[in-house]
């Protein structure tokens, strides 16, 4: 016989039963989210073991805070804006330099590997690369608008609400960032690389 203690469903009933202690429950939101909420951090930080990192300390946040959650917009947005502001915070803490590092070894094999697996040419695994480096050397708050809007799917007022900014100013910096990616990617092509063919 199944046991009579009901398995919460509704985000407010998972994130109470979490808040109690129940690992079943937060287990339940970390397998819901956790795919997301690694891609979010890869397209923000551009650095898979960094990401990784991130993520990690993302759930150990939430599971501190899932107590907090009040049902007022749904858990996914909730667990998104706190991604967003563990990456900035983690961000303002290296305080990088975007322009010294090139994209590292274990990078590129990464994007290589996905490459191969997915059969894609090697002009898409430029391409993409580039995407990567330009999508970096924005500044922060350009990339966070950027990712939200355009790679996530979110509308102008919920970013704003996602990172504390207002509707207009997440317009502009949209703006702003499509431009930036313009002339970065423009710059890109127009320096012809150097570089030998991968190997077969």
């Amino acid at each position: 016989m199944v046991s009579t203690e009901t398995i919460p469903t509704s985000d407010i009933e998972l994130a109470r039963a979490s808040a109690a202690g129940n690992e079943v429950a937060f287990e339940q939101i970390y397998r819901a989210h956790v795919r997301k909420v690694y891609s979010l951090c890869l397209r923000l930080l551009g650095n898979s073991a960094e990401a990784e990192d991130v993520m990690q300390d993302v759930f150990v946040q939430l599971h501190r805070k899932i107590g907090t959650f009040q049902g007022e917009a749904a858990l996914s947005t909730w667990l998104y804006r706190l991604t967003v502001n563990t990456v900035l915070m983690h961000l303002r803490r290296k305080k990088r330099k975007p322009m010294q590092e090139p994209i590292g070894e274990g990078s590129v094999h990464s994007l290589a590997e996905e490459s191969r697996s997915r059969r894609q040419s090697e002009a898409t695994l430029i391409d993409r690369m580039a995407l990567e480096r330009a999508l970096r050397q924005l500044p922060n708050g350009y990339r966070s608008v950027l990712v939200l809007h355009d790679v996530e799917g979110y509308e102008h007022e919920e970013i704003a609400r996602m990172l504390g900014i207002r509707a207009g100013t997440s317009k502009s910096q949209l703006h702003k960032a499509r431009l930036r990616m313009r002339s970065l990617l423009v710059g890109k092509r127009l320096m012809q690389p150097e570089r030998a063919a991968p190997p077969e």
